[in-house]
């Protein structure tokens, strides 16, 4: 299968195995207080995958380190990718790792700046097998105390998220970038569910779960919620045909951010838009001026 068609299939149905859909089909049958439960097991599980050729240069000239964040008592891997005073701290999606923004990181080199990245607890090397967005927030912050103040955050996907949060929360930084976004929680957990071929209700059941095991609503989470109060210079960046997280989020957020501009690209889909070169010129200009 093609990168441009791939594109075109959530990520969610890339990476979930078919017998999985079909045991989520019989479970939304027999019960659907245990197909939310399976499901709800089956959000907080981040898939691993087999390391791109895009990533393996930074993989192998990054200095790597194994940590503990004190906060979640759970393990991240930190990536120190260059030699500058200028650092950069990059936030990975879902099932993504601290190599998954490679191709930027290296226009950042270029351009004078060093990285820091992580793999999420449960992502990439980091031990684990289940996570959840406030340790994504958690991470950061712990990163901001050991390596900040950074010049710019910039985060992919569930990372643009996370990344939001921290600033709100009040982690310090001169500008935000923020890729393939989403604002909504809630149509998270139904997209998910939709991709696990299971209906409505059994969508708000796992919702409820994972909002009582977080211990408070995940909306408050949103893109949007979170944005309300950010006043530093912001990049919202979103591709029109993002089948894993619709373009009408970038421009949800955008409306919220009080200092922010926009790009709205085409054909880049979710994944792709991470090394396209005029996204990531876009980048680091914004970033360097």
């Amino acid at each position: 299968m093609s990168k441009k068609n791939k594109e075109s299939i959530p990520v969610q149905r890339l990476l979930i195995p078919d017998y999985i859909i079909s045991l989520n089909r019989i479970l939304k049958i027999i019960s659907p207080f245990l197909a939310s439960r399976f499901a709800a097991r089956l959000f907080l599980s981040p898939f691993k995958y087999k390391l791109p050729e895009r990533e393996k240069e930074m993989d192998a000239r990054s200095r790597q380190t194994k940590i503990i964040v004190p906060s979640i008592n759970r393990e991240i891997v930190v990536y120190e990718y260059g030699e500058s005073a200028r650092k950069v701290l990059l936030v990975h999606g879902w099932s993504g790792s601290g190599t998954q923004l490679s191709k930027i990181a290296n226009a950042l080199l270029a351009h004078g700046y060093a990285t820091i990245s992580f793999d999420a607890p449960a992502h990439g090397k980091a031990e684990g097998k289940m996570s959840m967005m406030p340790y994504f927030i958690e991470a950061t912050h712990h990163l901001d105390k050991l390596y900040g103040p950074f010049e710019a955050v910039i985060g992919h996907s569930l990372g643009g998220m996370a990344s939001l949060r921290a600033v709100k929360d009040g982690l310090k930084t001169k500008k935000l970038v923020v890729i393939g976004t989403a604002n909504s929680i809630t149509h998270i957990t139904r997209e998910f569910a939709r991709n696990m071929k299971m209906n409505e209700a059994v969508a708000k059941k796992m919702k409820a779960y994972l909002d009582t095991k977080l211990g408070q609503d995940m909306d408050t989470y949103s893109g949007a919620v979170s944005a309300e109060g950010i006043t530093i210079p912001s990049l919202i960046i979103h591709d029109e045909d993002d089948v894993d997280v619709p373009v009408n989020c970038a421009y949800e957020i955008n409306r919220v951010l009080e200092n922010s501009s926009i790009l709205i690209t085409k054909n880049l889909g979710h994944r792709r838009i991470l090394g396209d070169p005029g996204v990531i010129n876009r980048i680091t200009t914004f970033i360097a001026v």
